[in-house]
């Protein structure tokens, strides 16, 4: 129920209007960078400026899986010297450019995981050792044959380690305000930006405060 209004002093003066032409200012709307229930294989986890710590400081990690249990993604956006023909040369005429390994995360670095984005009219069959994260983007069995999987695919990026948070070690940073949660897309997957470059592209096509964070230092340790 709306309050009753106070009945006017007959004493008092009206208040000044204001000076034509002028109008108050906008308020600053609020620095949105969503919550536990945002995240979801294919989100993006964005670290923010209040991150500092230096594994994740400037990182864009893409989400593979979320549940009660924890969290997994790898990190985009850091190429490796290593070359995947070196490693895994049925998979090199696959590989997307720099045809190198990225690295995935601080968790299990000796563990090569790959996402490929699928341009298929229909599902991949099964056996064909792909499995879906979101949308396009699945992961592929390294251990399977890649022949078959040639011209279906738009390409395929090779990570060396993960990033991974336990129950509950998530929802507590992004309340701490370390991350903000966005959309992503297949070509965040595959795409040939890396480092700072990626995280500036990615807070760019937010919408309010967050695109305006795009001009700040992706590592805060830069400034």
């Amino acid at each position: 129920m709306n309050p009753v209004p106070a009945s006017p002093d007959p004493e008092r003066r009206p208040a000044a209007s204001p000076a034509a032409g002028r109008r108050r200012g906008a308020a600053v709307p609020a620095l949105s960078v969503g919550c536990l229930d945002d995240v979801r294989p294919g989100a993006l986890l964005v670290a923010m400026p209040a991150l500092t710590d230096p594994t994740f400081a400037g990182a864009v990690v893409y989400v593979l899986d979320h549940s009660d249990t924890g969290t997994l993604g790898v990190v985009l956006g850091r190429p490796s010297e290593v070359r995947i023909n070196d490693v895994l040369p049925g998979w090199s005429e696959l590989a997307v450019e720099p045809g190198v390994f990225h690295v995935g995360g601080p968790c299990e670095t000796d563990t090569a995981l790959c996402l490929a984005s699928w341009t298929g009219d229909v599902p991949p069959a099964a056996g064909s050792g792909l499995r879906p994260v979101a949308g396009a983007v699945h992961l592929v069995d390294l251990d399977a044959d890649p022949e078959p999987l040639a011209g279906q695919l738009d390409g395929v990026r090779v990570f060396a380690g993960y990033a991974g948070w336990s129950s509950g070690q998530l929802a507590t940073e992004l309340a701490e305000g370390a991350w903000a949660c966005v959309a992503g897309s297949p070509a965040d997957v595959l795409t040939g930006a890396a480092g700072p470059e990626l995280w500036r592209a990615v807070l760019r096509r937010q919408a309010g405060r967050l695109a305006v964070l795009s001009t700040a230092a992706a590592d805060p340790s830069a400034n």
